[in-house]
């Protein structure tokens, strides 16, 4: 059976990654709480949050439909660093990244009438040392302010700021897009 995508995200960057992979897709959004259990380890969390992020949808699927749901984290210290409240908390971040690496974590998860599979990717990020100037005019210029760990790759600070990667590039803007391409190749049809 050939399944009529359905794209749980208000992410423009997913929606973009999508788009550039060739996959055709509706979006359909719900609300979540984004809560996962106390002592969950951080490497854990964004699968569990996929998961969660697809329970709306339940009885409302049809049949020839496949639903993606997905989450992102930037790990630092075995920390979440989740998406800046303002300016100086993005600051602060970038600060904490600076030197150092950081890994992130999507979790995805696809579900149809009849089965759910899940599964996560992992970037290994290296920043060099960025000076107090590069992190005031990057946030000011780009306002990463809906961004996990409070930066974009894609974005200026991803040009002069990133080392290197270990690790999928197009899981660091949220969206591990090979893998999820693998996922769906292979995505079982009747198993509940």
């Amino acid at each position: 059976m050939k399944y009529k995508l359905i794209l749980a995200s208000a992410s423009p960057r997913r929606h973009q990654l999508m788009q550039d992979a060739g996959f055709q897709f509706e979006v359909r959004l719900k609300q979540t709480q984004e809560i996962w259990p106390e002592g969950l380890a951080v490497e854990k969390v964004p699968e569990y949050l996929a998961i969660l992020k697809a329970r709306p949808f339940s009885g409302e699927l049809q049949e020839d439909e496949l639903l993606i749901t997905a989450d992102t984290v930037v790990c630092l210290d075995q920390k979440i660093l989740g998406k800046p409240k303002n300016r100086a908390h993005a600051i602060e971040m970038l600060h904490q990244l600076s030197g150092r690496k950081h890994q992130v974590v999507s979790g995805v998860c696809l579900t149809t009438t009849r089965a759910q599979n899940s599964f996560s990717a992992y970037t290994d990020v290296y920043f060099k040392t960025l000076s107090d100037e590069e992190i005031i005019y990057y946030v000011d210029t780009c306002q990463p302010f809906d961004k996990a760990g409070a930066y974009g790759i894609q974005e200026w600070i991803g040009y002069i700021g990133i080392k290197r990667i270990e690790g999928s590039f197009y899981n660091v803007m949220g969206l591990p897009v090979q893998q999820l391409y693998e996922a769906l190749k292979c995505f079982p049809i009747n198993k509940k």
